[in-house]
């Protein structure tokens, strides 16, 4: 059954035009009121009407693109090839759709907030991208949020993010265990064998997955994994910078860092130039993602190269109805492995 303005009216005890002002913003309202108005949304799951022109339809010419930080050539990459593929023939004003990028900032909090937002404006579709929060309450709301979108008419699709079950989403997941698994194969096959790991958020799905993929290679090598080997931090420069001095810190003796990304891999490199260490002579360094900066770093970056804009240009495709799903919702990305100048033959003493 719909929820109408004037069952949220009733629900927070004022008139319907009090609701009205409230929820467009355009008139002063107390803040207690307004308070006991947003509750009763919330309670009710009210769903705003959006522009004049969408309520005829049964959604809007609005899309969303949630991405953790569209600062990170990561996120922005997808976020502009989805962006390329949603425009043309389908929306009202002209034939093109109006997108947005929403930067939760990596906040779950923030993340269902978009996604209500999005909800209200009737979006015609929402795009996901990244990885998810490994946190079963807020997996449950998400799930609950893109269920509601989806029995709304919004297309949902998940790009680099593991699947929704029982949500209708279309996931695109990347094969970050196989990628991970591929550059720890290499490091090995090179004869090292202290190999130190800077791992991403913890409750992050991306990191559990790369981690398991290097955890999979060592494992498959016969190399038992020393805990001191394995630090977590943030997906940025700086975070790799000292996480490599705590690594060395711990064991002065490793002759290999994997990095969670390409960007933390930079910072690994930094570090290790200021401690007096060579790359690769000493200590070599792999990333993940292939970044437009990685074949440009000094030396340049072995990596996993992931079709960034391949897979956000799908995803934009898919979710303005003009390619078909993957079969069964799901399809998965894998990445390539891309040898350069940062590892080589272990040299150092307690290899």
């Amino acid at each position: 059954m719909t929820v109408t303005l004037a069952d949220v009216a009733a629900r927070a005890q004022v008139s319907p035009a009090t609701v009205s002002r409230v929820l467009n913003g355009n008139y002063p309202v107390a803040a207690s009121t307004r308070e006991r108005v947003l509750r009763a949304v919330d309670e009710l799951d009210y769903v705003l009407n959006g522009p004049a022109s969408a309520l005829a339809a049964a959604t809007s010419d609005l899309v969303g693109i949630l991405v953790n930080d569209i600062a990170d050539p990561f996120f922005g990459i997808m976020a502009s090839a989805i962006q390329g593929e949603i425009g043309g023939p389908g929306g009202r004003a002209g034939g093109e759709r109006l997108a947005v990028v929403c930067n939760t900032g990596g906040s779950p909090e923030r993340e269902l907030t978009y996604l209500t937002l999005l909800q209200r404006q009737r979006a015609a579709a929402v795009v996901l991208t990244g990885g998810a929060v490994e946190n079963a309450p807020h997996a449950a709301a998400v799930a609950a949020k893109l269920r509601k979108l989806a029995e709304a008419g919004t297309r949902v699709v998940l790009c680099g993010r593991p699947p929704a079950p029982d949500t209708e989403a279309i996931a695109l997941t990347f094969d970050n265990r196989g990628g991970a698994r591929a550059l720890t194969d290499h490091l090995i096959g090179l004869g090292h064998r202290r190999l130190g790991y800077i791992g991403g958020p913890e409750e992050r799905t991306t990191t559990r997955h790369r981690l398991e993929g290097h955890r999979s290679a060592l494992t498959a090598a016969g190399i038992e994994e020393d805990p001191r080997w394995t630090v977590y931090g943030r997906y940025d420069r700086r975070s790799g910078y000292e996480a490599t001095l705590e690594l060395l810190r711990r064991d002065p003796s490793l002759t290999a860092i994997v990095a969670a990304n390409d960007s933390v891999a930079v910072g690994a490199c930094a570090a290790l130039r200021e401690s007096g260490l060579r790359i690769p002579e000493d200590v070599s360094v792999a990333g993940f993602d292939d970044l437009p900066f990685s074949i440009d770093a000094v030396p340049s970056l072995t990596t996993v190269r992931l079709p960034l804009s391949e897979a956000g240009a799908r995803a934009g495709r898919i979710a303005m109805g003009r390619e078909e799903p993957p079969p069964g919702g799901i399809a998965s990305v894998r990445g390539e492995l891309m040898v350069r100048g940062s590892t080589g033959v272990p040299r150092r003493v307690g290899q």
